[in-house]
């Protein structure tokens, strides 16, 4: 779990360089606040990821809660960071837009407690069927949860679309599922 790197690095430069070349002023104000947050706590993070990724050990079993609240924004490695900050970039302008910042904000707070409870469940119910204690070991960390529900609720709001992924269009009714995989290979963990 401790992969990740202090500093400037090229999957952050990379992002920078994304994010200039849209332009502050065409982010909408709580998707740049949530790319922000991310960054700083890319840079500055709170505690060592193996202190704030999320397990059904540690957060539940040991009650460490505040575990749902950090690990959504903090990430294993630059990549992972520049991945996912990418990927909210362009759902965050369309989502805010459409849902307006107040109501796009709550979605972001709501979405990022409840994915981890969703985690959580998910790694119990399969260390209980299989019978497997070492999915309850299993640490977590990264914005990946949130964003995939941000696809799927974008899919709701733009239905009939063709995504881009990886260079192939994709309809986006199963484009969600498709970055979901791509994401898993391209940056595992």
């Amino acid at each position: 779990m401790e992969r990740r790197r202090r500093g400037v690095s090229p999957g952050l430069l990379l992002l920078l360089y994304q994010i200039s070349q849209v332009g502050l002023q065409n982010i909408p104000s709580v998707t740049l606040g949530v790319l922000a947050l991310n960054i700083f706590l890319f840079l500055n993070p709170v505690r060592s990821l193996s202190e704030v990724c999320l397990s059904v050990n540690e957060a539940v079993h040991r009650k460490n809660w505040q575990r749902f609240l950090l690990a959504p924004f903090h990430h294993a490695d630059d990549w992972h960071l520049y991945y996912n900050m990418i990927s909210m970039l362009w759902k965050g302008i369309m989502l805010e837009r459409k849902l307006k910042s107040l109501w796009f904000a709550y979605v972001i707070a709501v979405f990022s407690v409840l994915i981890g409870v969703v985690y959580m469940v998910l790694e119990l119910l399969l260390a209980i069927i299989l019978d497997d204690p070492s999915y309850e070991m299993n640490c977590g960390v990264g914005f990946s949860g949130v964003l995939f529900a941000l696809k799927v609720l974008n899919n709701h709001y733009n239905p009939g679309r063709v995504s881009n992924v990886l260079g192939l269009p994709i309809s986006s009714k199963y484009a969600c599922w498709v970055e979901l995989v791509a994401i898993h290979l391209i940056s595992p963990g």
